[in-house]
């Protein structure tokens, strides 16, 4: 017991002297070597941190560890600081390290790493302690949207250290929101996040999210559905005939509506005229028989719920009754079984042609015509050359004579 109260007196007293020759030299200069090295810490609140010291030659020179406070926590291998929560895990002449558990905020600042020598060299340890946010925090101005209404979302991350950041995720894409940084009375930051944006009916069950990042943890997010209601969508599918529409056949019409909420009411109507009588409907469905070229027209399903209203249109036109030879059978829907425009340009193509080929053989003939006309005057002038009289002038012209003295005449 003696010698282990000698020993104790003894390192009280060497640490007294120690510290009274460091004030003596406060005077001096202290030299930040690059003999004595030592690492920024960063770690969360309540977790644990390693601080180390380290020298790359020594010459038997007393290592010491001092807190922000300048209070020795390690000399050597000896702890004169009374906190459990510092404890040795190695000490050789090289290296002093050293533990600190559940860490708070009142432990950061500078430590210092001290090799006692002439003059004393030191090393700085700056300790960060990281405080994560709480839970994120998601507000929704609207929980039911309609389409093409702007909403508002907010984003709140509290009390963390240093200040989080914030992002928006809507599906699978990112969106830009505008934060807002408050530091608190306990110097711990606040940031709220706000987003605005229009929604669309696509949008309906979408998770928009609000991602966390912070330096303590990852993935740290929060997350809402949408709602959005719709007009509804409006189809109308030709049940029959499956080709063209003709006299005495009949028809069936489906209108197909979907929305949210879901269509109350599905009505059918035809544009500029009334619904032939005897035309039976039935929730979405239009039937109508025997049909005739007096229920050409458009038909129109209109749909409607609380957000609005959507129509599609069909078409109608009856043709006359099937020849013996149909023509292909194609979808009369929205005006598709109307008569087929004939091609004008094909018509005045051969048109062209054909006035063409009459001026060409206009051409033809009245040449053939002009040369037969100079032929036969010819001729005439010749009977009349010999003749005594018309009739005789007409008897040569027919070659009724001879003359020894005929003329000959070319038609050039």
């Amino acid at each position: 017991m003696a010698n282990t109260g000698s020993s104790s007196l003894a390192t009280i007293l060497f640490l007294f002297l120690f510290q009274a020759a460091l004030l003596k030299g406060a005077a001096q200069e202290i030299v930040v070597s690059q003999n004595l090295v030592t690492d920024n810490v960063s770690v969360v609140e309540g977790e644990m941190a390693i601080i180390s010291c380290r020298v790359k030659n020594n010459d038997d020179s007393v290592i010491q560890l001092l807190n922000p406070n300048r209070q020795t926590i390690y000399f050597r291998d000896m702890r004169p600081l009374k906190d459990a929560r510092f404890q040795l895990v190695n000490f050789s002449d090289n290296e002093l390290r050293v533990s600190l558990s559940n860490v708070s905020l009142s432990d950061e600042g500078r430590y210092v790493c001290q090799l006692y020598t002439d003059p004393p060299q030191e090393a700085y340890a700056d300790f960060t302690v990281l405080v994560p946010p709480g839970n994120p925090i998601i507000e929704a101005r609207d929980e039911v949207l309609s389409e093409g209404n702007e909403t508002e979302m907010t984003c709140t991350a509290m009390s963390s250290k240093p200040a989080a950041s914030i992002r928006w995720m809507k599906g699978d894409k990112e969106l830009p929101g505008k934060p807002k940084v408050e530091l608190t009375y306990d110097k711990m930051y606040t940031v709220t996040s706000r987003l605005t944006f229009t929604v669309s009916k696509e949008d309906d069950g979408v998770p928009v999210a609000c991602i966390v990042d912070h330096p303590a943890v990852k993935d740290f997010l929060a997350q809402k559905y949408l709602e959005v209601q719709y007009k509804p969508e409006v189809k109308i599918v030709v049940e029959f005939p499956q080709g063209l529409t003709r006299e005495g056949e009949n028809l069936e019409l489906t209108c197909q509506a979907k929305g949210k909420p879901q269509p109350q009411r599905v009505n059918w109507v035809k544009v500029d005229d009334d619904v032939p009588s005897h035309a039976v409907i039935t929730g979405g469905d239009l039937y109508i028989e025997n049909l005739n070229k007096s229920y050409n027209g458009t038909y129109r399903c209109v749909a409607s719920n609380t957000v609005g209203e959507s129509f599609d249109d069909y078409i109608l036109y009856v043709y006359d009754t099937a020849p013996s030879t149909e023509p292909a059978a194609h979808d009369s829907r929205a005006g598709e079984g109307a008569p087929r425009t004939v091609d004008h340009a094909v018509i005045g193509g051969v048109v062209a042609v054909v006035v063409f080929a009459m001026l060409c053989l206009l051409i033809v003939l009245g040449r053939y015509f002009a040369r037969h006309k100079g032929t036969y005057f010819t001729h005439e002038a010749k009977g009349a050359d010999d003749a005594a009289d018309a009739d005789t002038a007409i008897i040569n012209a027919e070659g009724g004579h001879t003359n020894s003295d005929e003329k000959k005449e070319y038609y050039i």
